[in-house]
């Protein structure tokens, strides 16, 4: 069974036992129904477009075909697999305040580190209280290294010593913590594009993601998160939290449609191994349930 399906509740569920065959009535309340799980106007109207066109489906065949058309959707956008094959390879995580940023990049490290790699997490989170104190706790699980600064500290400054410590250490993987910072703060998302110019300086060549945390129950408003940390930072992907229990998530929708950003990790619970490679068809299937 799809781990979708066993954590997510669908959010179409009795709309296909309610309609026996595709006609306006049906087609109507999908796209309202769509458009509530915040898929989008753009993505329920493409999806109604295209389930016009299938004459004669009922039932079953029609949550198939639906599947079919949002996988195709979050497709367009990329694979999920993360391009990390160069030694060391960088993920930067960023994304707002309290969508769990530092609790995903502790399942990383152990996703990592089970895998035999040399990890390094770099505490460039400067400004919260306690955040490298956080990130060292997951180290200290985990088994792997941190580079961290005292609170208040220069973030590039973090990010510099991280990647000499990796070079001279001999790091697969550097993680960045960054800030947690609002999408409109421009000094902020400034401070972001400061930080993958460091990188680009210090590890040219490296293999690098640049990965959104987005909290799946955000809605349309994580569209908007992404734009900006696009303009920003330039994100490679979508790493989306919270979509246990009745998370709506179909926000990936239009950020997959209008930034072409793929959607790469999913988190699916609190614990250190729910987070797990996003999979387009399972998570549409979820949804049509």
């Amino acid at each position: 069974m799809s781990l979708f399906k066993e954590k997510k509740k669908g959010l179409l569920g009795g709309l296909f036992s309610a309609f026996s065959r595709v006609d306006e009535d049906f087609l109507e309340e999908l796209e309202e129904r769509l458009i509530l799980a915040d898929a989008g106007v753009e993505t329920a109207e493409a999806a109604v477009e295209a389930l016009r066109k299938e004459k004669g489906l009922k039932g079953e065949a029609v949550q198939k075909r639906l599947a079919e058309i949002l996988t195709a959707e979050m497709e367009t956008a990329g694979t999920p697999e993360l391009r990390l094959n160069t030694k060391p390879s960088v993920i930067v995580m960023v994304g707002v305040n309290g969508v769990g940023k530092t609790t995903t990049i502790g399942k990383l490290a152990k996703v990592y580190g089970s895998q035999g790699k040399k990890v390094l997490l770099c505490a460039a989170d400067t400004f919260r209280a306690a955040a490298a104190e956080q990130l060292g706790i997951w180290a200290e699980r985990t088994g792997a290294d941190i580079v961290r600064h005292g609170e208040g500290g220069d973030p590039g400054a973090v990010v510099f010593d991280a990647c000499s410590a990796a070079k001279a250490r001999g790091s697969d993987i550097i993680i960045v913590d960054t800030a947690g910072r609002l999408h409109n703060k421009q000094n902020l998302m400034n401070e972001l594009t400061k930080l993958t110019k460091i990188i680009d300086r210090e590890l040219p060549g490296a293999d690098r993601e640049i990965l959104l945390v987005l909290d799946a129950t955000t809605g349309q408003n994580g569209l908007i998160q992404a734009e900006q940390f696009a303009k920003a930072a330039g994100i490679t992907g979508i790493v989306l939290t919270k979509l246990d229990g009745t998370a709506k998530g179909g926000v990936v929708f239009s950020i997959a449609q209008r930034l072409g950003v793929p959607v790469k990790l999913a988190g699916v619970g609190e614990g250190a191994d729910d987070l797990r490679q996003f999979n387009a068809r399972e998570f549409a299937e979820a949804m049509v349930q």
